[in-house]
């Protein structure tokens, strides 16, 4: 009892302030995962977007737990780990662009139809996608094995425990944000939007892939 009473006492000796502003900064930073979530609202409207918010989340707690369990810092200095998840991640985002790029190139119809958002995709593809990319990204293991520990003494009694409450505190904002980025994407495919409009959106979010592809395989990750 006295050590649970030692580790809730030392939680009030994080810096919030300072780690909530570093982890909402972060989250709002367009990447990957914030641009699924966006061009699956307007895709698919916001429930289906939200499932895949939760399958992201999913990707990030289990690269939070592998920091709580002190494997983070481990597999972020295996150069070897780093490169498999990296070029994983490659190709799974140049697959992404592949497939937008060529579902914007598609030849035009009626340019005036307007195309609603609905349920033209199941809600384990939308999640697994967003899992995935969540969990490919290096980069993001490199953020939770760096950023959460600046925040905490990991030499003191329950050290542990506070990494796991400052994990969860990022997942709470990555929501947050992530429903700003639904909200974004509910308003332009709410009423619809035209087929050319909606070409343009899968072609700009398939380049923006494969431009996230190329500035992974590009990084060293050094």
């Amino acid at each position: 009892m006295e050590g649970a009473a030692d580790a809730w006492e030392t939680l009030g000796m994080i810096d919030w302030p300072g780690f909530l502003a570093a982890v909402t900064l972060v989250s709002l930073i367009p990447g990957a995962s914030q641009l699924l979530g966006l061009r699956n609202a307007v895709r698919y409207g916001p429930g289906r977007a939200l499932a895949g918010i939760f399958g992201r989340l999913a990707a990030f707690v289990v690269l939070i737990g592998l920091v709580v369990a002190g494997l983070g810092a481990v597999l972020a200095a295996s150069a070897t780990t780093l490169e498999i998840v990296k070029w994983v991640g490659v190709v799974y985002l140049g697959w992404l662009g592949v497939q937008s790029v060529r579902s914007g190139l598609r030849p035009a119809g009626d340019d005036d139809a307007r195309i609603v958002a609905g349920p033209r995709r199941g809600v384990g593809a939308i999640v697994v996608n967003e899992f995935v990319v969540a969990m490919s990204n290096p980069k993001a293991l490199l953020l939770f094995a760096a950023l959460l520990p600046q925040f905490t003494d990991t030499s003191a009694p329950g050290a542990g425990w506070h990494l796991a409450v400052l994990g969860a505190a990022y997942l709470v904002v990555e929501l947050v944000v992530g429903l700003g980025y639904i909200g974004v994407g509910r308003r332009i495919g709410a009423t619809g939007v035209p087929a050319r409009t909606q070409r343009r959106v899968d072609l700009g979010a398939g380049v923006t892939f494969l431009g996230l592809a190329g500035l992974l395989a590009a990084d060293d990750l050094a």
